[in-house]
């Protein structure tokens, strides 16, 4: 008998955009799929999948929600009227995370074939884009590690504060990117997917168990960055985390949330929690744009440097290797054990006969002496009674 493939979802990312374009909570959105709050934002996170007829119901509740976001974005779209060509300006980058999808905010400027030249009577078609050799799944692990890392490295540093730890968050992430390629290649946001994984190792309680990193890193030279660092540092965990995406890389509020798995409003709490402690530190902070400056400079200030895509890969090639060698011997190990034990193990339970020991201590048997006077009386006061009780008394008529 076969098994039916499973319903088709939309990434966890888009499954939280949908909820949030339809304007439904995630109480609401349980409601309809009768499951639990819990459960949507398990699905939403990506740490569960559902299965089943829960899974065909959310399939085809987001399918609807789809078809109204499309519906009302086609209803609010203006209609197309040609634009002049822009005049191409610089535009400026951030050191802390590499643009590798539209901005929030920003619009595709137009192709060379999508408006109309002036004085020519008809619009030309659109020319064919120049067509580029497929990558190997390493050539693209190379280019996405070559364009995201050495910002990633930074982001890390400003979670943590230690240079080492920093870089070898980001080696991890990718590594472990590398072992599910596939997966990864398909995510409409790998550099995303990169960038959780690195701040979890970063961000993980384990860490200060380490010895290597027991020992304080010098800090910036900078007072300011000093401050700064240290005002960072003091933030808990999430906190941190959230004050990072948001001012730092230049994420929106629900993509923040997503990423932290957390609700909106919990990733607003925290963020304005950290910015307030960060402001009573340093009040010329409060600012927005002027904290995702310093962030910046403080970022880019410090020499960090990232490992060439090659040794990263052979780095984890070499420990899933490792790590598969070790499960096979641990396996082959617990295999000998039990056939060792299942060999030797008797089948059924035989006494022990214990050897025989002399008894010593014991009084010697020998015959009683003589009764006394007294232990004659007794005797025969003994065989004067009667042995069968006394006598019984039967009813006679007179």
């Amino acid at each position: 008998m076969t098994r039916s493939p499973a319903t088709p979802l939309p990434p966890p990312k888009a499954r939280r955009r949908l909820r949030e374009a339809a304007a439904l909570t995630q109480t609401q959105l349980a409601t309809r799929v009768n499951v639990t709050r819990a459960t949507i934002r398990a699905w939403e996170s990506g740490r569960t999948a559902p299965r089943g007829r829960r899974r065909e119901a959310y399939a085809r509740l987001l399918k609807t929600l789809a078809e109204e976001d499309a519906a009302r974005r086609t209803r609010s779209a203006p209609p197309p009227e040609p634009a002049p060509t822009p005049t191409p300006t610089p535009e400026p980058t951030t050191v802390l995370e590499p643009v590798s999808g539209p901005e929030k905010g920003s619009e595709p400027e137009p192709g060379p074939g999508s408006g109309s030249e002036p004085g020519s009577g008809s619009e030309p078609g659109p020319e064919p884009a120049p067509e580029h050799p497929a990558l190997t799944p390493a050539q693209a692990f190379d280019a996405l590690y070559e364009f995201s890392a050495p910002a990633l490295v930074r982001q890390a540093y400003l979670l943590t504060g230690r240079r080492e730890l920093a870089r070898e968050s980001v080696e991890r992430a990718f590594q472990t990117a590398w072992e599910r390629w596939p997966e990864v290649a398909r995510d409409r946001d790998p550099v995303g997917w990169v960038r959780a994984t690195a701040y979890e190792f970063a961000l993980s309680p384990w860490q200060r168990f380490r010895p290597r990193h027991r020992q304080p890193e010098p800090p910036p030279a900078d007072p300011g960055d000093r401050t700064l660092l240290n005002a960072l540092l003091r933030l808990g965990p999430q906190h941190r985390r959230t004050l990072v995406l948001y001012d730092g890389v230049g994420l929106d509020l629900p993509e923040t949330a997503a990423e932290t798995e957390a609700s909106t409003p919990a990733a607003a709490n925290r963020l304005l929690h950290a910015r307030e402690t960060v402001a009573g530190r340093l009040p010329a902070l409060a600012d927005s744009r002027v904290l995702h400056q310093r962030l910046t400079e403080l970022a880019s200030a410090e020499r960090l440097w990232a490992a060439k895509p090659t040794g990263v890969r052979k780095g984890g090639e070499r420990r899933a290797r490792f790590r598969t060698r070790a499960a096979i011997a641990f396996t082959v190990a617990l295999i000998g054990a039990t056939a060792l034990t299942v060999r030797t193990a008797p089948t059924h339970y035989e006494p022990a006969v214990s050897p025989g020991v002399a008894v010593r201590g014991v009084p010697p048997r020998v015959a009683p002496g003589s009764l006394s006077e007294a232990e004659r009386e007794l005797r025969q006061k003994l065989r004067d009674r009667l042995q069968d009780g006394p006598e019984r008394l039967e009813p006679r008529l007179e």
